[in-house]
């Protein structure tokens, strides 16, 4: 059904009104490719600066700043620390010092994995400018433009 966000609601209530619906924008994902690319730039920039590809990625997912700030109570900050570290590699945390009493705010930086396709983008866009001061050769901006273009198609 297409329609309004109102009409929509109404269509699905009518359907079963015991459930609950969310209604958001549709956001494309990103391709596998992206992602695949990303990994072939950051082995390209570890052979070229010595640097683990893993510590550029983290590097990299930290400057894009998908994030949430979390406060949590002190005695609980290592063990949600470790559980959110099981996402995957980019899924990484640091902590600052909280407003609340007995409190730390952990900022919890989510990995590419969740990323949607302008995210994706900032982040291919940015390893790229990083590869690019190492004079590692990337595919030219026509060829990332068609491979951004794929990001809404594949999947």
């Amino acid at each position: 059904m297409v329609g309004t966000q109102k009409q929509v609601i109404n269509w699905l209530l009518e359907q079963d009104n015991t459930k609950q619906y969310e209604v958001k924008e549709h956001k494309p994902k990103r391709s596998l490719d992206a992602n695949a690319y990303m990994w072939v730039l950051l082995q390209k920039l570890q052979e070229a600066v010595n640097i683990p590809k893993e510590d550029i990625y983290k590097d990299a997912i930290k400057n894009i700043g998908v994030y949430e700030v979390i406060p949590i109570k002190n005695e609980a900050v290592e063990r949600f620390i470790e559980a959110w570290k099981h996402n995957g590699i980019g899924w990484i945390c640091e902590t600052t010092k909280s407003k609340l009493d007995g409190f730390t705010n952990v900022i919890a930086y989510y990995g590419s994995s969740t990323y949607n396709t302008a995210e994706m983008s900032r982040l291919v866009d940015l390893i790229v400018q990083e590869c690019k001061q190492f004079e590692i050769e990337t595919m030219t901006p026509e060829q990332l433009a068609i491979l951004k273009g794929e990001w809404g198609q594949a999947k």
